[in-house]
């Protein structure tokens, strides 16, 4: 009857209350933006071929909303099987470096939306100069990079200056764990992803 019904209803209303007034807390160890998209880019380069270095990228515009995914490959249409993937050889086109897209460049590109102008780039490593021309001709705002391992580099200074000239913000991420564990079994489990981070 519509009594019963709304006696139901009445019940699942106090039961959310209850539950939302202390009974049922939500989770306190979810990742945060900053340490979602950083997660997104390290992800992302997981698709990376490249046997030496695998760095990802991830664009947020202004909403929190993803609009670019990219890691380091070989360009489209052109066989990573018959291109070098060396570091270092005598003769310079016998490495990767003339041929391969960064992770910067590369989301930039697959962008979905109809710009990245005023998005933040979330990137494992502080952008070289060329992607930091990229960077810039896209109009991003902000840089936040994770690892600066080639800071005196003659590429890396070059890019600080062009990046500062534009006055692109750029900061190292701080992370809140030393890792993210994905675990394609917990969503079986009660409690799902509350052991899968540390």
């Amino acid at each position: 009857s519509c009594r019963d019904v709304n006696r139901s209803t009445h019940s699942q209303l106090n039961a959310s209350t209850e539950s939302y007034h202390g009974k049922t807390k939500k989770r306190e160890d979810y990742l945060e933006w900053p340490e979602y998209f950083m997660a997104v880019a390290f992800l992302s380069a997981q698709r990376s071929k490249d046997p030496s270095s695998q760095v990802g990228a991830c664009i947020v515009n202004q909403e929190n909303k993803i609009v670019g995914i990219g890691y380091n490959g070989m360009p489209n249409g052109c066989n990573d099987d018959l291109l070098p993937w060396s570091r270092s050889a005598d003769d310079r086109l016998d490495t990767k470096y003339p041929y391969v897209c960064h992770a910067e460049l590369n989301a930039i590109m697959n962008k979905n939306s109809a710009d990245v102008k005023d998005c933040t780039m979330y990137v494992a490593l502080f952008p070289c100069n060329e992607c930091a021309k990229l960077i810039i001709q896209a109009g991003l705002k902000e840089v936040v990079y994770l690892s600066d391992k080639y800071h005196d580099t003659p590429e890396m200074t070059a890019s600080r200056r062009l990046l500062s000239m534009a006055k692109i913000e750029c900061r190292q991420f701080k992370p809140k764990r030393t890792e993210i564990v994905i675990d394609f079994s917990s969503i079986n489990c009660s409690g799902m992803l509350n052991c899968a981070t540390k």
